[in-house]
């Protein structure tokens, strides 16, 4: 027990939970609409969705409808999108060029969404999973993926992205060097105003399932992604990654998924004391939507409190499909 604390009966902490409104005055941490990034999930068509079946009330918009899901985030609050593709399959190759095509389907509706709602942040995301064969985030040579080719692809899809208008690059893929050479190379083309939000520390997650399909990319991976993303029982490497990602140039940083590693957020942000962001991944989600669904229980409280888990741990920002729901919640 601390030492300022009096002994009881003097001291009473019931006291300071006795109502609403002492509650409210003592609350430590507090969750608002502009914690939130709302990943969004682009397919070609028009007035097109496309259910997402492993993750119950999320769907694959066409851009049109995607700018009207951008519309709606700002009219709720929330201050970011994050875009991810669903790439037709004959787009995909083992080269991955459609990544760093200027009119593939994020390039566009990013372009689209600036035109319409010029004030919302768009994040976008790196890696080449979304247009692998092999559904991987790097480049694969005799089931080897290759770190310094990867990174120069990287470097093409990064320069697409801020030349679309991009906001915040989220290199997602983690390979060794990335981050420096992105920043390298948005700093010679003029783009030294695009943020990059890295996700630094990405583990090798079994959580991850419901978004590959979302993506399209679960059919396609051959074997694991071991060898690239960190193991889930290592915490030092992950803040030797966040002190690299930032030594290179990241602006941000990213802990993924969210809640499995909420001491690794709390680490982050107390050794660093920088823009720390979680990813409350998509199995999270997938088992919270459950729990939404259940009469017996109270999901819409067990999301807030997830939610509010993030930001009492350190993050500044979560990355989360609730986004529109718990703005919505927040404003009742």
């Amino acid at each position: 027990m601390p030492q300022s604390l009096a002994p009881f009966p003097k001291s009473r902490p019931r006291r300071l939970r006795r109502t609403p409104a002492i509650r409210a005055m003592v609350t430590e941490n507090h969750l608002s609409p502009a914690d939130f990034i709302w990943p969004l999930f682009v397919c070609d068509g028009e007035n097109t969705r496309q259910p997402v079946t492993s993750m119950p009330s999320v769907e694959r918009l066409s851009i049109d409808l995607i700018v009207e899901a951008a519309k709606k985030a700002q009219a709720l609050g929330i201050p970011a999108i994050c875009l991810f593709p669903y790439t037709d399959e004959a787009l995909k190759t083992v080269e991955c060029a459609e990544a760093w095509n200027p009119d593939n389907l994020t390039n566009r509706a990013i372009r689209a969404i600036k035109a319409v709602v010029p004030d919302i942040a768009i994040m976008t995301d790196i890696a080449l999973d979304p247009y692998n064969a092999n559904g991987h985030d790097g480049l694969v040579q005799d089931g080897v993926i290759l770190n310094d080719e990867t990174n120069t692809a990287l470097v093409k899809m990064a320069l697409e992205q801020a030349r679309a208008g991009a906001d915040i690059l989220g290199p997602s893929d983690m390979m060794d060097g990335r981050i420096g050479m992105i920043r390298d190379a948005l700093e010679a083309e003029g783009f030294s105003d695009v943020c990059i939000l890295s996700y630094s520390a990405k583990y090798a997650s079994a959580f991850y399932g419901p978004f590959r399909d979302a993506v399209g990319a679960s059919g396609a991976l051959v074997g694991d992604k071991k060898t690239y993303q960190i193991n889930p029982a290592n915490g030092d490497e992950a803040l030797r990654m966040i002190a690299r990602d930032l030594s290179e140039g990241a602006d941000m940083v990213m802990v993924k998924p969210g809640m499995p590693y909420l001491d690794i957020c709390y680490r982050v942000k107390s050794e660093f004391a920088v823009p720390t962001f979680a990813y409350q991944v998509s199995g999270e989600y997938q088992m919270l939507a459950l729990a939404l669904a259940n009469p017996d229980l109270n999901g819409e409280a067990m999301v807030m409190e997830s939610l509010m888990a993030f930001k009492r741990a350190g993050c500044d920002g979560i990355l989360t499909y609730f986004a529109p729901l718990a703005a919505e919640i927040l404003a009742k």
